[in-house]
């Protein structure tokens, strides 16, 4: 690396967690970096549009409706009865804010320069960035981490008020009384949860026969029943042919000849690669439709010395899984010794209640003829699943019928994103269903529902092997 020809030995395009991680990672290494990203996007979509505000939300719609407690003080508990938008971005613009703060000072104490602007390539090492002064910069190696944005069908008109997408749903001057969401993916999900709990009566529609088909039949049954009981409609196999907006909201007709009244429509469908300004092609890049860029199993890209990570790459396109991946990238990136990132990637959904899970399903399993048991818990059979008012949440565990392996943890309910690490950690350290038999668990704790599904599993296979034997 010869670095007196270029400005930085790494330029890191995007703030976003792949960015942050990427950018730090060099730094450490003693190398000069820099990371380019628009001053109203610092931590990326991740902080600014994404993960945190939504994730904000839902903890204020958790609170002030008094959902969680409902089970313990009966239907009509609200800890506020009128809630306002206001009441609720008022939690996230704070937490939006302080997190801002935190990525600007991880990366001044790392030494790592902020350029605020839109960078676009002008060759395969040089980028000019468009801000408030323009300047050229050129570095050595490349990490793109520009994130994603919300995929606008060209047939919709998007007005910012009656038909908005996942980042205009943030914008919204009050709670609709009525909602539809189209798309039953992770976001349309997660939000069409959270403003049922608000009391909006919402209709979700997809094209496709179910939701969340990459989550766990029984699972996902469990999260359709409660949205229904939070009065929310799916109407699944119906595609979308029009959305009528009037003076009293929008009129969704659907192709099967159902129409559809709501004061607002969410599209939720799916998040294009936020490519279009980095003039990719100046830098001998094409990205696919979606706007992604292809990278292999090190995240470098056809071009030698440009790596990209996160959303941008598409699958799994989450947070968690892009931190690793841009700390990775910037270690080959710089030449210095690299790992993998572990297969057993959890997955957490934060509709409400949460879903979580890491390993393999169901379905998978009997694709795959891997014989196994299932071990279940219930929260409402634990002392903790009662003091916090959940009667719904299940644990799930998949166990290999012959080595006793854990083979799939998947959770439903408080605190599931949280509690799949424990599962992850046994898994990953080869754990056997009796690890967790001889475990001892606090008392009392949802973490307790894994000893119960361990003990409901063994059981399971202790009779399997009395009757064969």
């Amino acid at each position: 690396m010869e670095e007196h020809e270029y400005d930085y030995d790494l330029l890191v395009v995007g703030s976003g967690p792949g960015g942050q991680r990427a950018a730090i990672a060099a730094a450490k290494l003693g190398h000069k970096v820099a990371v380019v990203d628009r001053r109203a996007m610092v931590g990326g979509v991740c902080i600014n549009t994404g993960t945190i505000p939504s994730k904000t939300l839902r903890e204020a719609v958790l609170y002030l409706t008094g959902l969680s407690q409902r089970d313990m003080y009966g239907a009509s508990y609200r800890v506020k009865t009128d809630i306002t938008i206001a009441d609720l971005t008022a939690r996230t613009q704070h937490v939006i804010g302080r997190e801002v703060e935190v990525v600007r000072s991880q990366l001044l104490r790392n030494h790592v320069d902020l350029l605020i602007g839109t960078a676009s390539f002008l060759d395969p090492h040089t980028l000019t960035i468009a801000g408030g002064d323009r300047l050229t910069v050129s570095a050595d190696q490349i990490v793109l981490a520009p994130g994603t944005c919300p995929a606008r069908p060209a047939h919709v008109e998007f007005d910012e008020q009656h038909v908005v997408d996942s980042d205009g749903i943030l914008e919204l001057d009050r709670i609709p009384a009525t909602m539809v969401v189209v798309g039953a993916g992770v976001i349309g999900i997660e939000y069409a949860s959270m403003f049922a709990a608000l009391g909006t009566r919402v209709t979700v529609v997809d094209q496709r026969p179910l939701m969340l088909e990459f989550c766990d039949d029984e699972i996902v049954e469990s999260l359709r029943f409660h949205l229904r009981d939070l009065a929310v409609s799916f109407r699944f196999g119906e595609q979308v042919e029009k959305v009528e907006i009037g003076n009293r909201g929008t009129i969704t007709t659907l192709a099967s000849g159902k129409r559809i009244p709501a004061d607002t429509v969410m599209y939720s469908a799916g998040r294009q690669g936020a490519t279009n300004e980095l003039a990719l092609e100046k830098a001998g890049l094409t990205p696919d439709k979606r706007g992604r860029i292809k990278v292999d199993e090190h995240f470098r890209t056809e071009v030698e010395h440009i790596f990209a990570v996160g959303d941008v790459i598409g699958f799994p396109a989450l947070a968690a899984t892009s931190m690793e991946q841009g700390r990775i990238a910037a270690l080959h990136a710089m030449g210095a010794r690299a790992g993998s990132i572990t297969p057993l990637q959890p997955i957490g959904i934060y509709t409400i209640p949460e879903i979580s899970y890491v390993g393999r399903n169901e379905s998978e399993l009997t694709a795959e003829s891997i014989p196994y048991e299932v071990g279940l818990s219930r929260y409402r059979e634990l002392a903790r699943g009662q003091i916090v008012g959940d009667s719904y949440g299940m644990l799930k565990l998949l166990v290999h019928a012959t080595e006793r392996t854990l083979l799939g943890v998947h959770v439903f309910g408080t605190g599931a994103t949280d509690l799949v690490h424990i599962g992850q950690v046994a898994m990953g350290c080869g754990g056997t269903v009796d690890f967790l038999v001889d475990t001892v668990f606090n008392y009392p704790t949802l973490s307790e529902a894994y000893k119960v599904a361990a003990l409901d599993a063994t059981n399971k296979l202790r009779s399997l092997d009395t009757l064969l034997s």
